[in-house]
């Protein structure tokens, strides 16, 4: 801390805790926790030499080493430790009551030099880290604009400082406003209130992108490069485990230095939309391709932990070392997905911060635009080439007992699949009777394939239709005098089997031009909504008003394990269009339309109205629709 107004800043107020030469040579201004530290001022000027001894035996336990770095760089050491610096002469002169300046002490230099070799590369020339263990790996960074309810209002407010040794505590990552040359310079208070919000907006673009390029440096050093991780598998299997990850940290590279330069520039940042728009139309291609092979990534690795023993122990030894933190490498691959797919929703909260009536309003739509564009050409290679595998498989797995139906297309893709009972009317000499078959559906976004199960990977097709002369139909199945047929002697099989949750489906033109109606039932209710749905293709969704469905924000992440089923993420918002009692939602998900089922568990519901108006205008933004809001 520095000396009062008055009193020669060469006098040192804190002593520091060693009697070393080193620590002298070092330097005498240290940061230190409130209670090992006396209470009591050092006089005059009065040498650490001098100081009383119960002062020289303090030990300062944050000590990071200050190399008089640029104010550009301010937000990496914010991201990685939350103790910011400011190594420039100037600023330390004219602002030495805001922020103590903290030197290392020779003897923990050890320490410090044994932080990974991509801090080095990174951030060489700018200074050490005050631990490894500091660093915010993208894993466990949570942007600010995913939280729905955030308010830059509410963050805690630190205490006013006094003349003792105080040590603020900070979390790992810290926002624009906390930044120490921010505070020097009282940039918060002269600036407006939603300046201040389009700042900490644009600030947490660069701040983020910096935690995700630590995570991928990881990735490639501790897994991709690593030579016995790779003697374990194929060269095919590494490539498709790790395909052009390397491109990828390339590219975010790139975008990361020119965000780098123009905070560089100016602390206070007028726009970044135009680096971000040229980066998402051109530098980001990699993402695209790395994307596409999500679904052989994730056999790929299924595969390896599953048959080969050597891999799966290499990989444990890798995941437990200390710079992966315990994270698992799947954790690591999944992210330029994840990264991708949050870009529009950084943007989309500088606009917000943005005066419409500006330039840079415009500006940063159009950026917008242009990473929502990357996020829809990303999807659409995962779902391309998922698409296409899993239609040669069914193809090669139907033998047709009826006219071949040529089903391989490029335009056509699995919607559902599943077994279903079909209740089949049997007439007799006397009666008629209900009997049970199993059926097994193949549902394309074109056509439905009726088949039978012979085993995990052998169906025997029966019929089939094109999907738009279906016509499904709900049937009451929790009405006990519900029953598949309407005479006597039925109803007693009825009643034992009043669990089905039953529903109708019309073919209006079958394989062979004929009508055919079928009653089919499912083991749950949410199977038959799912069903119901799926076939009905739900004529009257777009006529929904999504001013009016319940909003839900995902609490624990979800992977589909069904087609039509919704992969979902930490803080993802989803607009529920249908909600079943035995614990399924049904909705689409608010950053990019798509639609599907996940389980009730998974999503908390949003009742903020305030809330709910926000995420519809960004609903609006991001998928350029009309709302009523």
């Amino acid at each position: 801390v520095s000396p009062e107004h008055g009193v020669t800043p060469a006098e040192p107020p804190v002593v520091l805790s060693t009697h070393s030469p080193a620590a002298l040579k070092v330097g005498t201004q240290q940061l230190i926790p409130r209670s090992l530290a006396s209470g009591v001022k050092v006089p005059g000027r009065a040498s650490s030499r001098d100081a009383e001894p119960g002062r020289r035996a303090l030990k300062a336990r944050s000590m990071v080493e200050s190399l008089g770095l640029p104010l550009s760089t301010s937000y990496r050491r914010a991201v990685v430790s939350g103790v910011d610096l400011d190594g420039s002469a100037d600023w330390k002169k004219k602002n030495r009551m805001s922020q103590p300046v903290l030197r290392a002490v020779v003897e923990d230099k050890e320490k410090f030099s044994s932080l990974g070799r991509m801090k080095k590369k990174m951030l060489k020339g700018q200074g050490t880290f005050d631990g490894e263990e500091n660093a915010v790996l993208y894993q466990n960074y949570k942007e600010k604009a995913l939280d729905i309810d955030s308010d830059e209002e509410s963050e805690p407010r630190e205490q006013k400082s006094d003349e003792k040794v105080v040590f603020h505590y900070k979390p790992l990552r810290s926002t624009w406003s906390q930044l120490s040359v921010v505070k020097k310079n009282g940039l918060s208070e002269v600036i407006s209130q939603e300046e201040r919000k389009r700042q900490e907006a644009i600030f947490e673009v660069i701040s983020s992108e910096h935690s995700y390029l630590l995570s991928l440096e990881i990735l490639i050093r501790m897994f991709k490069n690593s030579r016995e991780l790779s003697l374990t598998m194929t060269k095919t299997e590494s490539h498709h485990l790790f395909s052009n990850i390397t491109d990828v940290y390339e590219a975010s590279k790139k975008f990361f230095t020119e965000l780098e330069a123009r905070h560089q520039n100016n602390i206070l940042i007028d726009d970044i939309s135009d680096i971000v728009e040229n980066h998402a139309a051109s530098t980001f291609e990699p993402y695209v391709k790395y994307c596409t092979n999500e679904v052989y990534q994730q056999r790929t690795l299924q595969k390896l932990l599953a048959t080969n023993p050597a891999f799966k122990e290499v990989l444990s030894r890798i995941e437990s070392h200390e710079d992966c933190r315990n994270l698992p490498m799947i954790s690591f691959l999944i992210l330029p997905m994840q990264r991708v797919t949050r870009l529009p929703l950084l943007m989309d909260t500088i606009c917000q911060k943005t005066p419409k009536d500006s330039s840079k309003y415009e500006n940063c739509k159009q950026a917008l635009k242009e990473v929502s564009k990357l996020v829809r050409l990303c999807n659409e290679g995962a779902q391309k080439m998922e698409r296409t595998e899993m239609m040669y498989t069914i193809n090669s797995q139907l033998e047709f007992k009826i006219k071949p139906f040529p089903l391989v297309s490029s335009s056509r893709w699995l919607v559902k699949r599943g077994e279903l009972t079909a209740y089949v009317e049997d007439t007799g000499l006397f009666s008629k009777r209900t009997s049970r078959q199993q059926v097994y559906f193949f549902l394309f976004n074109d056509v439905l394939i009726i088949t039978k199960k012979k085993s995990e990977e052998s169906y025997n097709v029966t019929d089939y239709s094109l999907r738009d002369q279906l016509v499904v139909q709900q049937c009451d199945s929790e009405d006990p005098t519900s029953s598949p047929v309407k005479n006597t002697s039925a109803m007693l099989y009825s009643r034992q089997s009043a669990a089905a949750h039953l529903f109708r489906l019309a073919v209006l033109s079958n394989h062979a031009g004929e009508k055919v109606e079928m009653l089919l039932g499912t083991e749950s209710q949410s199977d038959r909504a799912r069903w119901i749905t799926a076939l009905g293709q739900d004529r009257d969704r777009r006529k929904t008003d999504r001013t009016m469905l319940t909003q839900v924000e995902i609490i624990r992440t979800y992977t589909a394990k069904q087609s039509d089923e919704l992969s979902l993420q930490v803080a993802d918002v989803v607009l529920v269009s249908q909600k079943v009692s035995d614990g399924w939602y049904e909705g689409e998900r608010l950053r990019d339309g798509e639609r599907g089922w996940f389980p009730m568990e998974c999503a908390k519901e949003i009742t903020c109205r305030a809330t709910i108006d926000k995420n519809m205008e960004r609903m609006g933004r991001l998928l350029g629709l009309e709302t009523n809001v």
